[in-house]
């Protein structure tokens, strides 16, 4: 995949936020997204039908008061854990006893923006939990990258290429990290955080981890959004 190139003067106007925009409620609002994928999470069992996770997940976040979401609720099962964001999954796939799924939701909360993504095994199949924690170890790997060296979004993504390369995974690159703001964050900007040829503001972008096997069906998935260490 071929990403076109922002420049560094347009950072400013990138990285604009909209008339609610508050850090604290966007951090209130990361810390209720990644409560709720934990949630999802553990309540999902093999033997349990992909759309009916997918349903409940849903539940859970009308529960939570989090329903309305600025994209659509994914839950991924198996051999859909391969699919790129937006893509329909195979219908019918049940998880298995030694599976792998992943979550991803966006909610929003009143202004705010939510959005995070974490992978998930059933069982004991070494390669698949490898896989999930890998996509974790990738995420912070390249984050480091973005503290210590204040690297650009572009040079960001070369990197977990290549982090991920090392650990025997191919990339998704059509998931390659986005802005995040008061709702709604595409009046501002939509591309990719792998295009910005300047180094990303904390708290403003989501970075996204997705990894395949390199010929079985399985993947993994995180993201959240890039902050310091004293954040995870």
């Amino acid at each position: 995949m071929t990403t076109q190139a922002i420049s560094s003067p347009d950072q400013a106007r990138l990285e604009g936020v909209g008339p609610a925009f508050d850090p604290e409620r966007l951090l209130h609002v990361r810390t209720l997204t990644r409560q709720a994928i934990q949630r999802i999470a553990a309540a999902i069992q093999p033997g349990m039908f992909e759309e009916d996770a997918v349903e409940m997940a849903r539940d859970l976040l009308a529960e939570a008061g989090m329903l309305r979401g600025w994209h659509d609720v994914y839950v991924r099962f198996g051999s859909n854990t391969t699919k790129t964001f937006g893509a329909p999954s195979d219908p019918g796939v049940v998880l298995g006893e030694d599976d792998l799924f992943f979550i991803d939701i966006g909610p929003v909360l009143q202004d705010w923006e939510g959005d995070g993504g974490d992978s998930f095994v059933t069982g004991r199949d070494p390669d698949k939990a490898r896989c999930a924690a890998d996509a974790r170890a990738i995420f912070h790997e390249v984050r480091h990258k973005w503290l210590s060296e204040r690297a650009t979004g572009r040079a960001l993504y070369d990197y977990a290429v290549s982090c991920a390369a090392a650990r025997g995974w191919v990339l998704n690159m059509d998931l390659s990290g986005h802005r995040i703001a008061d709702f709604p964050h595409a009046a501002i900007h939509e591309g990719p955080l792998a295009g910005a040829d300047f180094p990303p503001s904390r708290l403003l972008w989501v970075l996204e981890i997705h990894i395949r096997h390199p010929s079985e069906a399985y993947g993994a998935f995180f993201e959240d959004l890039l902050l310091e260490d004293s954040y995870f």
